[in-house]
C-alpha cells in the first residue's frame, strides 16, 4: 500500500481539486483506492456526494484503524471509497497535542488499511500543525500545488525550510505548478526560474481552468465530464507522472 498527501501550507491553490481528480484516476487505473479527507470543510466529500456521519467521531480518528473502517463510505466509481470529513476534525490538533508519539499517530491507523487497498491519498487541510506532522511521517509522497506567484512559492519556500529545520526526509515532496496562466509575465517567469531551481518538481502542470471551477457544479472529477479539457488532459499527464514515482517506491 502506497499512501499519498495533497497538501499545502497556502489555501486556494487546488490542493481539494487534484485530490480528487488523482483518486478517480487512481481508481480507474486499477488501484483500490481511498480518499481520506482530513480537511473539515469537506470539500473532496462534497465533490464525492458523499456525506459524513452525524454522530462526532473525530476524537476516535487516531485511536485504531477499525475506527476507519467505520466510517468508510462508497463512491459512485468502482474501486474508489471516501472516508468523509466531519465538522470535528477542526480539534485534531487539540486531540494530537494529548498523545505520546503523536507524529506517528496517523501512520499506525492508516497501517491497518494495507488489505484493504493499494492506494491512500490525503486531503489535508492548508496549515502547518501536530496533523501535518503527522501527515509528514505517514506517508510516502507529499504533493504540494504552486501557483506560479510569489506567496505560493513563497509558502512552498516555508515548507521546505520546516522539513529542514525538523530533519524530516524533503526527498518525498513533489511540487507541481497549478492554475497556471501562461498569458501572465508573472507566472511564465516564475514557472521558468523554479524549473531550474526545484529538485522534484512535476512536469505536469494544471492549468486554471473554468472546466475545473465546474467541478463543484457538476459534483465529480474533471476526466468524467471533460476528459479532453486542457484540465482533465493535464491531470491524465499528472496521475501518469506519479504513478511512475509510486511503482519505485
Amino acid at each position: 500500500m502506497k499512501t499519498l498527501a495533497c497538501y499545502s501550507i497556502k489555501g486556494g491553490v487546488g490542493k481539494t481539486a487534484s485530490s480528487v481528480n488523482l483518486a478517480y484516476l487512481a481508481a480507474q487505473a486499477g488501484y483500490r483506492t481511498l480518499l481520506i479527507d482530513l480537511d473539515s470543510q469537506g470539500a473532496s466529500s462534497f465533490y464525492f456526494r458523499v456525506r459524513p456521519s452525524k454522530k462526532n467521531w473525530g476524537k476516535r480518528f487516531f485511536k485504531t484503524y477499525e475506527q476507519l473502517l467505520k466510517q468508510i463510505k462508497a463512491s459512485d466509481f468502482d474501486r474508489l471509497d471516501i472516508i468523509p470529513a466531519h465538522e470535528s476534525f477542526r480539534h485534531f490538533d487539540a486531540m494530537l497535542s494529548d498523545q505520546g508519539k503523536r507524529e506517528q499517530r496517523l501512520k499506525r491507523v492508516l497501517k491497518g488499511l494495507k488489505k484493504e487497498y493499494d492506494l491512500i491519498i490525503l486531503d489535508c487541510p492548508p496549515t502547518l500543525s501536530y496533523l501535518s506532522e503527522a501527515v509528514f511521517h505517514a506517508v510516502n509522497m507529499i504533493l504540494v500545488p504552486v501557483i506560479p506567484t510569489t506567496l505560493s512559492e513563497r509558502t512552498f519556500e516555508q515548507l521546505q525550510d520546516f522539513f529542514h529545520r525538523n530533519d524530516l526526509p524533503d526527498r518525498m515532496v513533489y511540487p507541481f505548478f497549478s492554475m497556471v496562466q501562461r498569458q501572465k509575465h508573472l507566472h511564465k517567469s516564475t514557472i521558468e526560474r523554479l524549473q531550474d531551481t526545484t529538485p522534484r518538481l512535476l512536469e505536469a502542470q494544471i492549468p486554471f481552468s473554468t472546466d475545473i471551477e465546474k467541478m463543484g457544479e457538476h459534483r465529480s472529477p474533471i476526466s468524467c465530464f471533460a476528459p479532453r479539457s486542457p484540465g482533465g488532459q493535464a491531470y491524465e499527464a499528472l496521475w501518469q507522472e506519479i504513478a511512475r514515482k509510486l511503482e519505485k517506491l
